[in-house]
């Protein structure tokens, strides 16, 4: 039986659990790109982009969508050569530049050149900075500018080369196997550079 004192004493309040917080939602991990974004600038107002042959307008310009794989990207300036190149496009968004101003050139090919009597055999080389002859003939190894060259033609019938310096010699290279399509496409490459350094020169653009 309780005591008074026990049945005077107020009851006990049952004690509760504490709530347990929920777990905080994850974020979803955003699902990794399937296509290609290209954000597309040139060096030159008013730049018409293609790519494969779809025409996406004047740079700055984004094309979006892009199947992972080879593309082809033609890009065209008014007064500048084109741009017809295979790019690779992968999974994401990249940037993309295409610079028209810059002067680029690195061309070399073997020649002979042929003297009043006897010859010698060496390498022209062709840069921005200049046309140089590399040969183990001193007498005959030079280096000048482009825009110093008076003459710097093929004569296919003759199949050489002829550079004429300004104020300085003639020379005439020739193919060590009679090749007159090397030389043209040596000279040709040769030549829009140095057409572009004589346009600036003159005040032109390059």
């Amino acid at each position: 039986m309780p005591t008074p004192a026990e049945r005077s004493r107020p009851a006990a309040t049952p004690k509760t659990a504490a709530p347990v917080a929920a777990p905080s939602p994850q974020p979803a991990t955003p699902a990794a790109p399937t296509t290609g974004t290209l954000h597309i600038e040139s060096d030159v107002p008013d730049t018409s982009v293609f790519i494969d042959r779809t025409y996406l307008g004047t740079a700055p310009v984004t094309a979006t969508g892009l199947t992972p794989g080879l593309h082809h990207l033609n890009m065209s300036a008014t007064g500048y050569e084109g741009v017809s190149e295979d790019i690779q496009v992968e999974p994401g968004s990249h940037d993309l530049s295409i610079a028209f101003k810059a002067i680029t050139l690195d061309a070399k090919i073997a020649v002979v050149h042929k003297h009043a009597f006897g010859s010698c055999a060496g390498t022209l080389r062709a840069t921005p900075q200049g046309l140089q002859y590399e040969t183990p003939n001193a007498d005959d190894a030079f280096v000048v500018p482009l825009t110093d060259l008076e003459t710097f033609e093929v004569d296919y019938l003759n199949k050489n080369l002829r550079v004429k310096v300004r104020r300085g010699k003639t020379y005439n290279f020739t193919d060590p196997e009679g090749n007159a399509d090397r030389l043209f496409i040596f000279q040709r490459d040769v030549e829009k550079v140095r057409q572009r350094l004589l346009a600036a020169g003159r005040g032109g653009r390059p």
